[in-house]
This record gives structure tokens, sequence and C-alpha cells, in this order.
């Protein structure tokens, strides 16, 4: 198994394309002025201007956004002073990383120098490339000397994560251990083992928030660091070199409330465990092998809180919950380094973040369980997407207080609105949809209350205040879900349930008014009842119709198109004998695509097309995007004589007379669609400007096949599918939908009441 990992390994490492970066330009490059304004003799501009005032390299290059993660390799992970050479592949890894959670660019340097003044002088010289420089893998005590000296010359931020990431996160853990142990941080005692660069850093961190040194006892490899044993130490070392008689980890641990290990695997005994004081916190943190494993430490002490450096563990202290989102709020207000303000404001961060219910996306990347802040759940997951929304503007924040920020935020509400764009790809085009939903509260009902997806969007549209939720389903499962889900909300306590089983005085004069909707349908009233109660579409539809709620979200289990038809007969078209169609939009790298009709319509008509396409631009227009539609065929421009490609042109033309302002044009291929040159060599006077953002396909075939195409082969992400011609805002989910896509349906659903209020 080791050696099939090991192979899983390198060729991760080896294929494709070696190694884990690549380096992707971020302007177009596509003509000659592009060249001439990239390049000769456009730079020149920026270069002047950069040197009028240097500060604009921030605005003019990626300097701004821009870390250097750099080291000699002489302490990579647990392999030691392996080289520069060899510790590429980490320093690689950690690029990716800044970049996959916070959207830091990085170049990765491994410099050949293990003399500390040598490679002082290479760092220091670098400053003009970097806005921020991340040291890694340098060994202690080197480490500190060389972090003193660049910080000292340097106008950049320079953190070595190694020794201040591990103490943030260990920091944060404790801070939460100590909560539910019910402990305070300057009452207690904690002894170390191990007493390197992170030891240190992580003491040195706690001491800040309020640890009294005198209650610190470092052990290292030779036993305790006292004052009597002659070591010349470092200042930040000797400071917890007190006078005892403790020599052994074993002789420090009697009555010590929290024990911390960075040192090596099985150095602490079970039964040292057990003369520690009552409700111990015990950080095993050396990996792979910590120094005591979880399973042999709460044998030991059942009443221990534990935490490892280990993934498959609970409690994980991992530098990857703090170094990305530190960073981000340094390098987004310009600081000149990141301080003891900010280290604790992320310790704070992180904490909090931990206490709140955790997301779907967390528990989907963890089998999907949701963790719930307890003592197997005192820091986040490393995959909660939230991090960067907690911790970055904490950061950025102190650093404005502490007055090292060079570019002061002004409006945190737009920074934050902003970092969503790290955790949810919707969230640029959903922006002024949420903002619609907010200006006036609409009650929208969700069929499917007892969904667990559902109960994690509710809580987000209550804390966004983007509607008032009315759930369908039962008190007592909503209730007890919620509570597991480590969810705030309660039936009556900001959401209202209605039960169709138990609230006969709402639901008993919905059910006679939709056997009167459905008895000429072919069905009787005795299968009605039983509908209203067992097809939870109906009584959210009924509840929408009747005016008892102001939009509906049906759906995301069983077939979509079944949900649709119990929905129609209630919720009708906007047009007596008019049809409903399925807008879906798909956010991708390029931007935003949206397909219709994707859900409903098989074979169009000429005049379906045209009304759908006019539905569909009011809609694209709902989102902040003004709508350029191309009607797709599978010829262009007149080149083909199907009565297919004749409905497109026929639907252009009826579209034309009822918009002329609606940037339109058609029949023609998605290719030309998508490309302004194409279609320029291809028709002299079309009205699109640049690329088409809504396409019209010519039947349902074609554009449920190039949604799901598309989002698969350029990893879009799906938006809908939003129903247009309807009476009154009600979606159908679909069964993949996330906990994030209800939210974003939950907030379109209540912008279009608001609207038609």
């Amino acid at each position: 198994m080791a050696e099939d990992f090991k192979k899983a390994a390198l060729d991760y490492h080896r294929y494709p394309t070696p190694g884990k970066l690549s380096v992707e330009p971020t302007k177009r490059m596509a003509t000659q002025r592009d060249l001439a304004l990239a390049y000769s003799p456009g730079v020149a501009h920026a270069c002047t201007a950069i040197v009028e005032d240097p500060e604009a390299a921030r605005d003019l290059t990626a300097r701004g956004n821009l870390v250097g993660v750099i080291s000699n390799g002489t302490a990579v992970l647990g392999l030691g002073n392996i080289g520069a050479l060899a510790g590429k592949p980490v320093m690689e890894g950690k690029a990716v990383l800044f970049k996959k959670f916070a959207g830091i660019d990085c170049f990765d340097i491994e410099v050949d120098a293990t003399d500390p003044d040598r490679f002082v002088d290479v760092v220091a010289a670098l400053e003009p490339t970097f806005g921020a420089i991340n040291l890694e893998d340098i060994k202690a005590p080197e480490c500190f000397e060389i972090e003193r000296a660049l910080r000292k010359r340097m106008k950049i931020p320079v953190f070595h994560d190694d020794q201040h990431g591990t103490a943030i996160v260990c920091a944060a853990a404790l801070v939460n251990g100590l909560k539910l142990q019910d402990k305070r941080l300057s009452d207690v005692r904690l002894v170390t083992s191990g007493a390197g660069a992170a030891a240190l850093a992580c003491v040195d961190l706690l001491v800040s928030m309020g640890l009294r040194v005198e209650n610190v006892t470092l052990t290292d490899i030779k036993g305790v660091v006292h004052a009597d044993r002659g070591d010349a130490m470092a200042p930040n070392m000797a400071r917890y070199a007190h006078a005892t008689d403790a020599r052994t980890l074993a002789d420090a641990l009697p009555g010590a409330d929290v024990f911390l290990g960075l040192s090596a695997p099985r150095v602490l005994k079970p039964e040292w465990l057990k003369t520690m004081a009552a409700k111990p916190f015990v950080l095993a943190l050396a990996n792979p092998d910590p120094e005591i494993t979880p399973e042999l430490a709460r044998e030991a002490r059942p009443d221990a809180i534990i935490a490892t450096g280990r993934s498959d563990y609970p409690n994980q202290v991992n530098n990857v919950l703090c170094f990305p989102f530190i960073f981000r709020g340094a390098l987004d207000v310009g600081a000149t380094e990141i301080n003891e303000a900010m280290k604790i404001a992320a310790v704070d961060a992180i904490a909090e973040l931990a206490r709140i219910e955790a997301s779907d996306v967390v528990a989907s990347a963890y089998g999907g369980v949701a963790p719930v802040f307890g003592p197997d759940y005192i820091i986040p997951k490393p995959f909660d997407p939230r991090l960067i929304l907690q911790v970055a503007p904490a950061v950025a924040r102190a650093a404005m207080a502490s007055g090292v920020a060079l570019r002061p935020i002004a409006d945190f509400d737009a920074y934050a609105r902003d970092l969503e764009r790290f955790v949810f790809r919707s969230g640029q085009l959903m922006r002024p949809v949420f903002e619609a939903a907010r200006r006036v509260l609409q009650r929208v009902v969700y069929a499917e209350g007892e969904d667990e997806r559902v109960l994690r969007a509710v809580q987000t549209v209550i804390d966004e205040k983007l509607a008032e939720p009315i759930l369908i389903g039962s008190r007592e499962v909503i209730d007890r879900k919620a509570s597991d889900l480590g969810l705030r909300l309660r039936s009556g306590a900001g959401v209202t349930v209605l039960d169709p089983e138990e609230d006969d005085h709402v639901f008993g004069p919905l059910t006679a008014d939709y056997q009167r909707l459905v008895d000429r349908r072919g069905v009787p009233p005795e299968a009605a009842a039983r509908r209203m109660r067992t097809r939870l579409t109906i009584p959210a539809a009924m509840l929408l119709q009747s005016g008892q709620a102001d939009a509906a979200l049906v759906g995301g289990t069983g077939d979509w198109s079944r949900h649709l038809a119990y929905a129609l007969p209630i919720v009708r078209s906007v047009v007596d004998g008019g049809r409903v169609y399925a807008l879906s939009g798909l956010i991708l790298q390029s931007g935003a695509l949206f397909i219709c009709d994707t859900h409903v319509n098989h074979e169009p008509t000429a005049e379906q097309i045209a009304e759908m396409t006019l539905l569909a631009a009011e809609e694209v227009h709902r989102f902040g995007v003004v709508p350029k539609a191309a009607l797709l065929s599978h010829s262009s421009f007149g080149s083909g004589t199907s009565a297919s490609s004749r409905k497109m042109r026929d639907a252009l033309a009826m579209i034309r007379a009822q918009a002329p302002d609606l940037e339109v044009d058609g029949e023609m291929h998605a290719d030309a669609a998508l490309s302004a040159p194409l279609r320029d060599r291809l028709v002299s006077d079309s009205p699109l400007e640049g690329a088409a953002n809504l396409l019209v396909m010519p039947n349902l075939d074609a554009a449920n096949i190039g949604l799901t195409l598309l989002g698969a082969a350029a990893s879009g992400l799906q938006v809908g599918p939003v129903l247009l011609g309807l009476q009154k805002p009600l979606h159908v989910l679909v069964q993949k939908v996330t906990a994030r896509g209800i939210v974003n349906m939950t907030a379109l659903a209540a912008a279009e009441a608001a609207q038609a209020d």
C-alpha cells in the first residue's frame, strides 16, 4: 500500500505536466496592438509611472498580489536538511495552496545558501518583485535571525510560516479547547515537548495573548530547559528557563493543563498523561507520527481534548487554516509587516469560525458529515470556504489599527463582497440579485424543508437577510436535523415551519382549493388530499398561489419534470395558453453564459423561441448583465434551408420587431456567437458586439446537451434553472443543487417577488 501511494504521488507530480505550477497571462495577447501595449512601446509608460510613484507598481504590475515562497531546504517537512533543490516540490505545493485558498499568485524560490547572511542578502534583493515573503522550511536557530534581519531590511511583510502559522492555528485550537474545558489562558500551566522554532513561536504568541511566562515549562532533547542547565540560549528561549527541580518531561507534566508537542513520535507516555490536571488539553503535533496517538491519549485520559497535525484525526492543526488568509489581508491593505496584532486577530477569527456551524462545502469535503463545535471540532476544517471571509478582514483591520497599512480599506462591506469571489464562484454574478432581495424581505417557501441542504441554505438566508423562510415539514424533524447540523435556526424562531400533517388550519382550506383546481384533470378529491400531504411541491405552490408566500422553491429530489408538472396547474403562466421556459446560467472562467430553454420545451416554435428570448433577456438584466442574445443553429446566417434554421430566422424577425433595442442576431453557429472576429468575417452588419452571453437553442436536446457539455468541459458552475413565464416566482431545484445553489435561487426568487410588488 505504501508503494502504491509512493507511485501515485510521483505520478501526480510527473503527469500530465511536471510540477504543480504554471504561469498564465492575465491580459489578452491576440493582436499587434495588444503586443504594443503589453511590451514595447506601451510598457514604457508603466515604467515611467512607477519611477514617478513607486506605489503605482501595485496598480500596474502583479506585485501587489504576488508572494515569494522562499526556502534553502535546511528543514523540509520531516525530511530534514535535504537541500534547496529537493525541497522544491514542497515550495511549489505551498504556492498552489496560496492560489487555491486565497487567489494569491506565487513564485517559489529555492536559494542554495545555508549561510544566513548570504541567504538574507539574496532574499532582500528580491523586494522589488514581491508584495510579501513567505519563508519556509529553514532550520532553527538560523530561521530566527534570518526572519529578524529580513524584517528589518525589507518594507514588505516577511513571515516564517513554520513558526507563526503553526503558532496561530495552535493558539486558535487552544482558545476553543480551554473554552470547552472552562479554563482561562492566564491560569493554565503549559509544558512543551520541543523547543524549536515552531514551539517557541507558539509559546511566545500565547504569552502575548495572556499565558503567564512563569506557567511555561519547555523541554527539548536534553530534558527540561531550566535556569541551571548552562546552555547558551537565545533570548526567546532563555526567558522560559526557570529555576525548577524537574529534569524530564515526566517530571514536568504533573498538574499541567496543556501539553504542547512539536518534537518526535511517541515521546509522551500514556501513564504520564494521568498525572496532568483535570480536563487536560493535548496538542501532539509531531508529523507524521504524533507524540502520542489520540487512541492512547483518550484511553489514559477520557476527559482530554486532543489535537494532532494529521488529517485522519479530529482537530488537525494545519497551517493552511492561516497563512493564505493572513497574506490576503496583509496584501489588500498594503501592510509593511505582519505584526503581533495581526496574528492575534487571525487567532480570534479562526477560533470564532469553529464555533459557527460548518458549511455544506465542508460537509461534502469530509464525507457528508458536518462537524459541530465540541471536543472533536475545535478548529475549522482546511476546506472551510469561509476562512478567507473571516480571517482576511480581521487581519486587514488589525493592520490598519496598528498603523502598518499603506492602503487602508474604506468599505469593509464591499471588501467582504469582493472576497466572496474566492469562496463562491457565483458571487460576482449574484451580487445585484442579493442586493435586490435584501431591499424588502419576501416570504419564500421551501417544499423540502427537511432536506439538509435546504436547512443549511436557510441558515444563510436568515444570516444574510435575504428572505423570510417558510419550511414545509415536521417541526420535530427540522429542529432535530438543525441541531445535529449545528445550525442555530429553530421552528418559530426566525423561520416558520408548516406541517401538512398537523396544520389543518392552513392546509385544510388549501386542500379544498387544490381539489377544485384538479378535479377535472383526472385527480379525484381523495387523491388530491393525499397529494397535499405527500407531494410537498403541491402545498408549497398552493401557499404561493394563495398569497401566503411570495415565492417558492420546490424539488431538489426526484424527477425535475414531475415537480414542474405538479406546480403548473397551480401557478400558471403569465399569458393564458402561454409557455413556461427554463433559463440556466453557467459561470465560466470567461464570464457568465446563459442558455435557454434547457429543461421544458422539446421542440419550440418560432413564436416560442421569440417569447423565450425576450423573457430570458429580461431575466439576464436582473443579474446586472446586458443581454447579448444569439439564436443558434446548425446553419449560419442563411447558409441552411432546414426547418430548424428557418425557425430561428423567423424568430429573429419577431424579436427585432418586438424589442428593437435588444442586441440579438442569428441564426448562427455557436463559435460565431462567442467570437466577434469570426462573426465579423461571416456578416458585416451584426448588431452583436463582442461575445454573446445568452444562447438560445433550437430545441431542448441542444440546450441541455450544450449546458451539461460546457459545464463539464469548462468546469462551469450552474445557476438555475430559472423558470420563465410564470405568474409568480416558483423554481424547481435540480437534484445536484448545493446549499449555496439554494441560497442563490432564494435570492433570485425573492428579487423577482420584490419586483412584482
